[in-house]
């Protein structure tokens, strides 16, 4: 680990960044070109005395969490996102783990959907990154590592999961999930992660046996959603998706169908989110 070389290289990726890019205010007060330190702490979910000590080259080494939160707040190219790894010691994360590199590109697109639920997962349904909102509306992911932390692996093996829906769009949803991870296995091809997710839940439940065995292949590219919210109450949403060149990640919002109780439900929902959850990149 290279704390000197890491805080420097740090600083000089902070000091690029337009907060405007951000959404965020560069008002007359402001006196660095750049994003300030207690902004790039505040996306990456870090303390301002811990991202202060790691630009001035102290402090503990970073976490493999904290370096991926780091990486998104800064909005980091793959090589940066790989040479900030090499700085502080760190084996770089697997393209399927929740601390996966996000393309700056997607989140430029999620930095600017402001007004609507939406997060970035990976095409095994491991959440990256989210927006204040849908945090607010799908919570926070409850795990970050193996394959809990894959929702469509909880949704299979913890009736927890599927609480959030409605009992109707139970049977639907278990229906998209296993046709969209048939097309993601072919894809991805012998990777290790997609077939001991595969195995795992032909092991450990009969229903994704039985949907397993049609053999139906669907990329999940839009769907709607009934979702059962404990403030806003049941919620009917359409649900997009904006996939990656390689199809490895996806961009998803969530917009109410017009004309319909959603939308106030969703101005509702701005409200408590902006009271009780904070961005996480």
């Amino acid at each position: 680990m290279d704390l000197i070389e890491l805080g420097g290289f740090l600083k000089s990726r902070r000091d690029r960044l337009n907060p405007r890019d951000l959404g965020l205010h560069d008002g007359p007060r402001r006196r660095v070109a750049g994003l300030r330190r207690d902004e790039v702490a505040n996306l990456a979910g870090a303390s301002v005395d811990y991202y202060a000590q790691l630009e001035q080259g102290r402090g503990a080494q970073p976490s493999e969490q904290m370096l991926a939160a780091l990486a998104r707040a800064l909005h980091l190219t793959l090589d940066e996102r790989n040479h900030l790894y090499y700085l502080a010691g760190r084996p770089q994360p697997s393209a399927g783990s929740p601390n996966a590199h996000v393309h700056p590109g997607m989140l430029d697109l999620l930095d600017r959907l402001t007004s609507t639920p939406a997060q970035i997962i990976s095409d095994l349904s491991v959440t990256l990154v989210q927006n204040r909102l849908a945090a607010a509306l799908l919570g926070r992911p409850k795990h970050s590592t193996g394959l809990r932390a894959s929702f469509l692996y909880q949704w299979f093996t913890d009736p927890d999961a599927r609480t959030l829906y409605h009992p109707e769009e139970h049977q639907h949803q278990s229906q998209v999930f296993v046709a969209d991870l048939r097309a993601v296995t072919v894809r991805r091809g012998s990777d290790p992660v997609a077939a001991e997710l595969t195995r795992r839940l032909l092991a450990h439940s009969d229903e994704f046996s039985d949907l397993w065995a049609r053999q139906d292949v669907a990329v999940r590219r839009s769907d709607r959603k009934r979702l059962l919210h404990p403030t806003i109450g049941e919620v009917e949403l359409n649900c997009l998706n904006l996939l990656s060149e390689d199809g490895t990640q996806r961009l998803l919002w969530f917009t109410p169908p017009a004309g319909t109780q959603a939308v106030e439900n969703l101005e509702l929902l701005n409200v408590i989110g902006a009271l009780s959850v904070q961005p996480d990149h």
